[in-house]
């Protein structure tokens, strides 16, 4: 079995049933990562330059083609020139200005029909009014997110692409912190339950197209 697979044991995570206050024994002290504020934007950027290096496979034949270009997946954008400009009849808000550097995988076709990728970087600027909370000894940080995906774009010469592609940016203002929370105390582990046979694709087997949430109820 496993948390959700022929379990009735009550220490378990899941939809709520009953009065939720039952079986709360403690209050458990988890530091975590507090999200204070989050904004985010979704821009069309055109006539973005885009200088590739780092081609893979090496020394690609001109002129290239051009694909498409995505934000490289397990890379952070890069934030600097971070300016906290707090609002004088408002000091619990600021105006957040920065310079965010999103580093990009192109995908091109040679001239020779091969078909590879080159990384290069797009920089935007950005500046959002947000709730921040007075310094304390807790900094608080900036954290951002970005996606960028581009299908247009043409060969502009010393490998250089120039595109059009949708850029979205989600800024948070965040601090580590501890959080007191009430607690059922500890899950009850259940054993694994072993792997069905006989469907080729068991994981697809009468799977939905979007998650869903049984109960979304809030305590």
């Amino acid at each position: 079995m496993s948390f959700y697979i022929n379990n009735t044991n009550p220490n378990r995570p899941g939809p709520m049933t009953g009065n939720p206050v039952n079986g709360i024994c403690e209050k458990v002290l988890i530091e975590t990562t507090k999200v204070f504020d989050a904004c985010v934007t979704q821009t069309t950027e055109t006539g973005v330059i885009l200088p590739l290096s780092g081609f893979n496979p090496a020394n690609p034949a001109l002129p290239l083609t051009y694909i498409s270009a995505v934000n490289q997946l397990g890379s952070e954008p890069t934030v600097t020139d971070l300016v906290i400009d707090r609002i004088d009849n408002s000091p619990n808000y600021a105006n957040v200005s920065m310079t965010i550097t999103v580093p990009i995988t192109v995908t091109y076709r040679d001239a020779n029909g091969v078909i590879g990728t080159a990384t290069s970087s797009i920089t935007v600027q950005k500046c959002s009014m947000l709730f921040v909370p007075q310094p304390s000894l807790s900094p608080v940080d900036i954290k951002v997110n970005a996606v960028f995906s581009s299908q247009i774009g043409t060969f502009t010469g010393d490998n250089t692409f120039t595109v059009t592609g949708c850029l979205q940016i989600v800024v948070k203002v965040t601090a580590v912190v501890d959080i007191l929370v009430p607690s059922y105390g500890y899950p009850v582990l259940p054993p694994c339950q072993s792997c069905q046979t006989g469907s080729v694709c068991p994981a697809l087997d009468n799977l939905p197209l979007y998650p869903t949430a049984a109960n979304t109820t809030r305590i």
